[in-house]
């Protein structure tokens, strides 16, 4: 075994957590370590946010292309190039890299150490160097932020035909003819709107009842008809038994209500969660415990069942959002080194699924609501129904807010609409500060904006 190198803090995972962990601590005098396997920046830098968004703009600008003349606006032949989108993806993605990357390895105190990470024991982590090389570190303080990768469905044959994940169907250089989704969640739908947009053919399944089937079952509905509109074809209350190839062709057959016959296509999309990059860490020998699909167990405070050893980030189970990651690093902080006292049970959740028209969700929805036993109001308002929806074209969808029946203040929000996920974030805001209906329908909001509709939305109240 290499000699074991001491230091103040070690985190396994370079994501939204890790990374902000690593520079602070490092700037606070610590002797800090940070061990990445891949690419510095997580998943969200890498295989998540950045670049999904950026084709998601991509998508949207070919589609709004092909719609201009209802705007008046007269253009010729909309054709997609999609080495060229994948170029521009791959050259964002690689700016923002390199830039964290600099950063990460110019900080004093802390060591950028690329290899992966597995404990020897509860304060000893081995790493076998990418450079072929190893390393032994140990430290007081470790911080788990691993992360997760693609679930893999058990469907008979799945193995012996190509897929695709969220991540490897970003570098096609071709737009796929028929695109076949497993997975009616948030990143099933993301990417088969957007591929529909590029030119291909769509079909998504899901073996649950309805799409977002974590959301409302109106939101569900309404999201489900605004893609069929446009074109996606949507099975749900399903299950594939096999999948096969036949020369160019995939075909899967099931069973259920959507499967009438074999469906034929030509690439296949794994889109039905995500498990925790947990297997190799060699977690048996420090008695962190885990559940059943290997997430790390942590309490409010985001400490493990081993002293000393924490998780943030996706790899903890929970919802599984970049923001949510980002806020685990602030409760450590505070709470280790600035004699804090939060609890991941202070925060409110917001998240975006950014298809188009966008879903900005915030609080609770009216599932949770009734599950806690809260009386609310629910205030609701079309898409069509806004000034600023109609004058850029955008109507599809609404606004629905929970009220708390007794204080009029808000208790969460489903924007699904134009710019959805900005305006759940201004009702975030609105909540922080516990302002009520009356409040909010009382201030002079700037014409003609989303925002402005919350006078009618709350003058419903």
């Amino acid at each position: 075994m290499s000699q074991v190198k001491q230091y103040d803090a070690i985190i396994i995972g370079s994501g939204q957590g890790g990374n902000p962990m690593a520079t602070y601590l490092a700037g606070e005098g610590m002797r800090t370590a940070l061990i990445e396997k891949r690419y510095v920046g997580g998943t969200c830098m890498n295989t998540g946010c950045t670049p999904t968004k950026t084709l998601v703009a991509s998508a949207k600008s070919a589609f709004e292309a092909r719609r201009a003349n209802e705007y008046g606006v007269h253009v010729g032949d909309v054709s997609v190039n999609m080495s060229e989108i994948i170029a521009r993806k791959d050259e964002l993605v690689e700016s923002s890299r390199s830039s964290q990357y600099d950063n990460l390895t110019s900080t004093e105190n802390l060591d950028l150490i690329e290899g992966e990470a597995q404990f020897s024991d509860k304060k000893t982590v081995y790493v076998k160097l990418n450079n072929g090389g190893e390393q032994t570190l140990t430290a007081d303080k470790i911080f788990i932020d691993t992360g997760t990768k693609t679930l893999i469905p058990p469907i008979d044959g799945l193995n012996q035909v190509d897929w695709y994940d969220n991540r490897t169907i970003m570098e096609i250089d071709e737009v796929p003819p028929h695109l076949f989704v497993i997975g009616g969640g948030y990143i099933g739908l993301e990417f088969g709107q957007m591929f529909h947009r590029f030119g291909s053919k769509v079909t998504v399944f899901h073996s649950g009842e309805r799409i977002l089937d974590n959301e409302d079952e109106d939101v569900s509905e309404e999201m489900e008809e605004i893609l069929r509109e446009e074109g996606l074809n949507i099975i749900t209350n399903c299950k594939i038994k096999n999948v096969k190839r036949e020369g160019d062709e995939v075909i899967l057959s099931g069973e259920g209500k959507g499967f009438t016959e074999d469906i034929h296509c030509t690439h296949v999309l794994i889109a039905v969660g995500r498990v925790p990059n947990t297997e190799e860490l060699g977690l048996e020998n420090t008695g962190v415990e885990v559940d059943d699909k290997g997430h790390v167990q942590v309490n409010d405070r985001l400490e493990t069942s081993v002293e000393g050893i924490y998780a943030m980030g996706d790899v903890k189970g929970g919802p599984q959002f970049t923001n949510v990651s980002y806020n685990d690093y602030v409760i450590l902080k505070k709470n280790l080194f600035e004699n804090g006292n939060l609890s991941v049970k202070d925060r409110t959740l917001t998240y975006a699924v950014f298809t188009d028209p966008q879903l900005g969700r915030v609080g609770l929805n009216e599932t949770q609501a009734k599950e806690q036993d809260i009386a609310y109001k629910v205030v609701k308002m079309p898409m069509s129904k806004v000034a600023r929806a109609q004058e850029a074209g955008h109507t599809k969808g609404f606004m629905k807010v929970l009220v708390d029946e007794e204080k009029g203040t808000i208790l969460g929000a489903s924007i699904l609409g134009m710019e959805g996920c900005e305006v759940a974030s201004a009702l975030l805001f609105m909540m922080m500060g516990n302002l009520t209906t009356e409040q909010i329908t009382g201030t002079s909001i700037a014409h003609p904006t989303l925002m402005e509709a919350m006078n009618n939305l709350f003058g419903q109240v």
